[in-house]
């Protein structure tokens, strides 16, 4: 392993634990004006996002719920992360977060910027995880849409 893939693993597990020992913006709403829930059958993960939305942006987002390191980190990396963003952004930064995870890596420099959200990029080489990882962002997209029956990964 060269020492550039053990500095990226080295932050990935920082970044992973921090956030799951102390996560962001965990706690209920009670003034959100959209909702949803979701659920990892797999890895019992189970989840609330919180969103208030004003003039069609993120002005407010929280999570509560229980799951692994992986699920809680990324749910409170991407409450951090839509905050203050349109609503269109949010929706935006969810499809490009599922496919940092899902389609094949390419060796180009040219994908969006995903800030702190890229420590996930590794998430891919593990295919269960990659449901804990992206839990969060399917229920943030069905708060947004308003949808009624929870976000789940199967």
């Amino acid at each position: 392993m060269s020492n550039i893939d053990s500095n990226l693993r080295e932050l990935y597990q920082e970044v992973i634990f921090d956030h799951n020992r102390k996560p962001r913006n965990f706690h209920p709403m009670p003034d959100a004006d959209h909702h949803a829930d979701g659920h990892n059958p797999l890895c019992g993960d189970q989840l609330t996002v919180y969103l208030r939305i004003e003039n069609d942006v993120v002005a407010d987002a929280s999570f509560v719920g229980h799951g692994c390191a992986i699920s809680t980190a990324s749910a409170s990396l991407m409450t951090e992360a839509i905050k203050g963003k349109p609503v269109a952004e949010a929706e935006a930064l969810f499809h490009n977060f599922h496919a940092m995870l899902t389609d094949a890596p390419t060796d180009s420099e040219d994908g969006p910027d995903m800030g702190k959200l890229a420590v996930f990029a590794g998430v891919r080489e593990f295919p269960a995880r990659v449901k804990c990882a992206t839990l969060a962002w399917h229920t943030l997209h069905n708060a947004i849409i308003g949808a009624k029956a929870p976000a789940r990964t199967e």
